[in-house]
């Protein structure tokens, strides 16, 4: 019998009050394994959305703080997986991690992973706020399944999916709150459809909802074909993660296997 992990992306509209937000996390991981996911996947930021008038150190928490519990509790009650964005508290210092932790349907935290790339454009300043990670994020088995994470603008850096590639990640999360703008949009569909092209793996990007941001989660498949997009409202989003996919496409173009690790790197004699 052909096994697929059936996956649901949580494309919410979040409040700056944790509270609500795990009443949404609570509502929706029930509606997820009630349809049969076994993944779910809520975005960054989901512990909260930030307020103007209070630091985030105001908000953050450990990983074995409160909102982690109570949502590794959801995932066991409901015996699925379950990623999202938190913020999590630095000790003295006003600037938190923006991570995304995966919980396993025992309440396990299995890996947290904290946002190596700030971004630091279009007149946004994550690093006023937030202290980036320093260390690369990890491979979790499930399902069958080689899983590793990422954060939103992560996608613009093509080398962090190439790292996880080399690792043999099958699937790669994206919990992000992509903002909407000029081409944003368009960013976001390209980006996720080329990680996931160039590294013959799934991307699911779990995005928010509502006010500055451009939802539009989306499940990429290793060929770069969209299972699933999630338009402009919240709402689940559901797809079916196949690994008889990804061995079928890197047998049919086995271009990870091409590549030339021999040839010396070219660069210009004057180049700086």
């Amino acid at each position: 019998m052909k096994r697929t992990m059936p996956i649901a992306l949580a494309q919410a509209k979040a409040s700056p009050d944790p509270g609500l937000n795990l009443e949404t996390a609570r509502d929706w991981t029930c509606e997820a394994a009630r349809r049969g996911a076994r993944i779910i996947v809520f975005p960054e930021m989901f512990m909260a959305l930030p307020k103007k008038d209070a630091p985030l150190s105001a908000t953050a928490e450990p990983l074995d703080g409160s909102f982690v519990t109570a949502l590794a509790g959801m995932a066991k009650e409901n015996n699925l997986w379950l990623a999202a964005g938190v913020w999590e508290r630095i000790p003295d210092s006003d600037r938190v991690h923006n991570a995304a932790v995966l919980l396993s349907p025992s309440g396990k935290l299995s890996t947290a992973y904290r946002k190596l790339h700030l971004f630091d454009g279009l007149g946004i300043r994550e690093s006023d706020r937030m202290a980036p990670g320093d260390a690369l994020p990890e491979i979790v088995e499930a399902e069958g399944l080689r899983i590793g994470l990422s954060i939103c603008y992560d996608l613009r850096f093509p080398e962090l999916f190439r790292y996880l590639s080399d690792l043999g990640v099958d699937l790669i999360l994206v919990p992000s709150a992509w903002y909407a703008g000029p081409l944003k949009e368009d960013h976001w569909l390209t980006l996720l459809k080329a990680r996931a092209i160039e590294n013959t793996c799934y991307v699911a990007g779990a995005n928010l909802a509502g006010g500055p941001f451009s939802a539009r989660s989306a499940v990429i498949d290793p060929f770069g074909v969209a299972l699933a997009d999630g338009g402009e409202a919240p709402g689940l989003v559901f797809a079916e993660i196949d690994p008889e996919r990804i061995g079928a496409v890197r047998e049919n173009l086995p271009a990870l296997n091409h590549r030339r690790f021999t040839v010396p790197t070219l660069k210009a004699d004057n180049a700086p």
